[in-house]
């Protein structure tokens, strides 16, 4: 069973309820506000588990799903097949947009943020084109997918104040890399409506070394994400294992990216490597306060 921990970033001190459990007053706050509520709604949708083991996804991803666990990491971010729901950077294989787009065609919003057009990453490009062509190959499912522009905070990624759900997996460490941390927050606190939640994962670092404010490892430190969020605004709400991989020695030559399903090293220690298996990551929920 995955371990979450409720973190109280609503309630003040002087305005908790004495007479309730920590953990009921908690949910009782999160209900009151409106909040996709964590492990909520989505745990227990069979549409959703469907969708999961549906024919409209990808090999290569389906096979990620023993590290990724989707369905667990979606409910946790409180998903509902109602919700306006922004995934940043989705890339060209689409892990996420394979299962989300679907998901949320009938009776939610889902808006891709990819690259900005503008960009001179070739990388970029490649990922504006190769994403383009996912739709188009699939119209059934990817009809009602709304594409747009991140780029720090030079575009909005939905219109201000609209979206219940922000989600972003294994980004920060690149936002750190080129300097736009910051605008990137921000940019997910001005698309969310008051009481909006953003979903985080990430390549988990480790405590007893200093950040790398680049991340060349590709690896973060959860208190330096969490203070990066809480810096544009955010509250931290809850914090889950889902992700978690006690194996990861996090101390290889060329990083994160040793691991699979990159392997950057090829064939040397390969063996090791995927006895390992894809990285630690942490799994984390903000709030945007309503004021």
């Amino acid at each position: 069973m995955a371990k979450i921990l409720f973190i109280n970033p609503v309630i003040r001190e002087e305005d908790a309820p004495r007479h309730v459990p920590y953990g009921q007053a908690l949910m009782a706050a999160i209900a009151a506000l409106g909040l996709p509520r964590p492990g909520g709604a989505a745990a227990g949708d069979p549409a959703l588990q469907s969708l999961i083991d549906g024919t409209q996804r990808g090999e290569k991803n389906r096979l990620r799903d023993r590290y990724r666990h989707p369905l667990e990491t979606l409910a946790f971010f409180g998903l509902r097949d109602d919700l306006t729901v922004v995934e940043i950077w989705p890339g060209t294989g689409g892990y996420w947009t394979e299962i989300l787009a679907p998901y949320l065609k009938a009776h939610g919003t889902y808006y891709a943020a990819g690259p900005a057009k503008d960009t001179t990453s070739t990388e970029g490009q490649k990922e504006i084109t190769g994403f383009a062509a996912k739709l188009a190959a699939d119209r059934a499912d990817y009809e009602k997918v709304i594409v747009t522009e991140f780029a720090g905070d030079q575009h909005d990624i939905a219109p201000p104040g609209s979206a219940d759900l922000v989600v972003t997996f294994r980004n920060v460490h690149n936002w750190m890399a080129n300097g736009t941390a910051d605008q990137a927050f921000a940019a997910f606190f001005k698309a969310l409506k008051p009481g909006g939640v953003l979903g985080v994962e990430e390549h988990r670092g480790r405590t007893d070394q200093p950040q790398d404010p680049l991340a060349k490892s590709g690896y973060v430190r959860e208190d330096y994400a969490i203070a990066l969020a809480e810096k544009a605004g955010f509250k931290l709400l809850a914090r889950a294992e889902i992700n978690a991989n006690p194996k990861d020695t996090k101390d290889y030559s060329v990083g994160v990216w040793a691991l699979p399903p990159t392997y950057r090293l090829k064939d040397q220690d390969h063996a090791r490597y995927e006895a390992i298996g894809e990285s630690d990551r942490f799994t984390l929920t903000f709030v945007k306060p309503k004021s």
